[in-house]
């Protein structure tokens, strides 16, 4: 009796993971960091599969906003790679995850964060609509530049850093998530 109820309990767990596979193999996934991102997961729960924004979901943690970026949004989150964090200043990324440098830390976050679900197709036309730029209005309060230089779509901060968008349109559950190659500074 033993034996059948635990070969029973093995072909369910058998059957959920073919079936979980099955559908999550048939979402459109992007390839980020080495792993696949499922529009059917939430920001958090793809970021953490990515080798390479592993700062970025260290920093996420320290400021406390693993539970905002898991929350309904939507958001457009404009991700930072390790090598985009890797090129600040040495001992930056260090000082801003210490405790007590939570509210810069915060603010640096939540500024690489517009409300709404915007793909670049949609941020090429208000660019397009808006004599070649467009200015959103971050999480954080700031302001970001959008502009187009030959086929790459590029981020301007209001200290005039720029980040090319290296990786667009990574569809989540929550919102959209475009890789950049340079950490934005409010």
């Amino acid at each position: 009796m033993k034996q059948v109820i635990t070969k029973a309990f093995a072909i369910a767990i058998i059957a959920a993971s073919v079936f979980t596979g099955k559908a999550f193999a048939q979402e459109k996934t992007v390839m980020v960091g080495g792993a696949a991102m499922y529009p059917s997961k939430n920001i958090i729960e793809n970021a953490v599969n990515s080798k390479d924004h592993t700062t970025l979901v260290a920093a996420v943690k320290a400021a406390g906003l693993v539970e905002t970026l898991q929350g309904d949004g939507p958001f457009t989150v404009f991700a930072p790679t390790n090598e985009a964090f890797n090129k600040l200043p040495k001992g930056t990324v260090e000082t801003l995850l210490k405790p007590e440098n939570k509210a810069t830390l915060t603010s640096v976050l939540t500024y690489h964060v517009v409300a709404g679900k915007i793909d670049s197709k949609t941020l090429m036309e208000w660019i397009k609509k808006n004599n070649g730029t467009y200015t959103a209005t971050t999480v954080q309060g700031g302001s970001l530049k959008f502009w187009m230089k030959g086929n790459n779509l590029i981020v301007t901060d209001t200290k005039g850093n720029m980040a090319r968008v290296t990786i667009k349109d990574v569809y989540q559950k929550n919102g959209v998530i475009h890789v950049i190659d340079t950490v934005l500074m409010p």
